[in-house]
Parts: C-alpha cells; sequence; structure tokens
C-alpha cells in the first residue's frame, strides 16, 4: 500500500488590503518598500516548491523586470523548477529557464506539473484570474496571502471569482513586520 502524497497546490502571493495583485497596469511598484521578502514565509515556502505555474502577465512582468530580479537572485530568471506559462500569445523563453508556454485548460497542464513536482508542491504565482481556473476545477488546495499595509483603490484582483460555498478555511495568521499580515487557508472541496 503507498503513502497518499502530502504536496499541495499553492497559491502564494501578496495583495494591497483592499484585494489587488498589482495596479491597473501590472505595476509591483507598490510592494516593495513594504518590507524584506526575506522576512517572510518566502525562503521556506520556495524550498518545498517543485514545479510552477504562471499567467502571461505575470510572465511579462518577470522579463520587463529581469534586472531587478537578477540583482536579487543572481539570475535574470529566479526559479530551477520547472514553469509552465499560460498564455494565448507567443512569448520569448528565457535562455537556460525550463519554462514550458501552454494554453487552454489547467487540469492536463496541472497534472504534468504534479509529476513535475514529485513529492514538491506546485505554486500558482499568479494572476489572480489563472488561479480562479485552477480553483474552478478544484485543483487548488491552499491560499497563503501576505496582505499588505496600503491599498491600491482600483487594479488586477486577488481571485476574481465569486467563492461563497464552501469558505476557505483559515488555518493561521502571523504578523510580518509593520507592512503585511500572512493569512493562510485550506480550500475546501465542494461537495
Amino acid at each position: 500500500m503507498t503513502t497518499p502524497r502530502k504536496s499541495k497546490t499553492q497559491y502564494y502571493t501578496a495583495t494591497s488590503l483592499d484585494g489587488f495583485l498589482a495596479t491597473e497596469d501590472h505595476s509591483l511598484e507598490w510592494l516593495f518598500p513594504l518590507g524584506d521578502i526575506a522576512e517572510t514565509g518566502y525562503p521556506a515556502f520556495i524550498a518545498e516548491v517543485g514545479a510552477l505555474a504562471m499567467g502571461s502577465s505575470t510572465y511579462e512582468w518577470m522579463l520587463r523586470h529581469a534586472v531587478r530580479v537578477a540583482d536579487q537572485t543572481g539570475s535574470a530568471w529566479p526559479y530551477t523548477q520547472p514553469t509552465w506559462v499560460f498564455s494565448s500569445r507567443e512569448l520569448p523563453a528565457v535562455p537556460g529557464a525550463d519554462i514550458r508556454f501552454v494554453r487552454g485548460d489547467v487540469r492536463p497542464v496541472h497534472a504534468a506539473m504534479w509529476t513535475a513536482a514529485g513529492e514538491r508542491n506546485v505554486w500558482l504565482v499568479g494572476g489572480g484570474d489563472l488561479v480562479g481556473q485552477f480553483l474552478d476545477a478544484g485543483l487548488l488546495d491552499e491560499l497563503i496571502v501576505q496582505v499588505a499595509s496600503v491599498t491600491l483603490g482600483r487594479g488586477q484582483p486577488l481571485l476574481p471569482r465569486r467563492h461563497t460555498s464552501p469558505p476557505f478555511r483559515l488555518t493561521a495568521a502571523r504578523r510580518i513586520g509593520d507592512g503585511f499580515a500572512e493569512l493562510r487557508y485550506d480550500v475546501p472541496r465542494p461537495g
């Protein structure tokens, strides 16, 4: 008899207090003055990630900020894990990075990510609509949200879905400096 796998599909992100990931033009400049990523749970989180997925806007933001990413991580592409990028457009690849461009239904892609991750977790980097597709398909296990102490008024929503039943289950809350509260939620399966 095999032991069931304990890994999860997780949405780990930061959001403004009013629920936006980024400004209307996909900027994250509001986020950087609020704290040091090393003081969050990110270092421990990323160590448990075996595969990632992101949408084209998130990927393009990373390409536009490759110099900043390289300054912080030592590489223009900060991930060693295989990464699936969902896009309906042709996008440039990052030399040396394991990036797989896909489109369409998230279910078969999730199966490939799950296999590639092995005993580690799958991270849905963003954006919110892509994560919503995983939620709609019943493939999201956990939300880890760093809620920032700012409001944006409008922008790219955290999770552009109406989800009321069953509600997410809060499993942990902790303060991170003066700028963030980290909230962790389990995503129960409907029915």
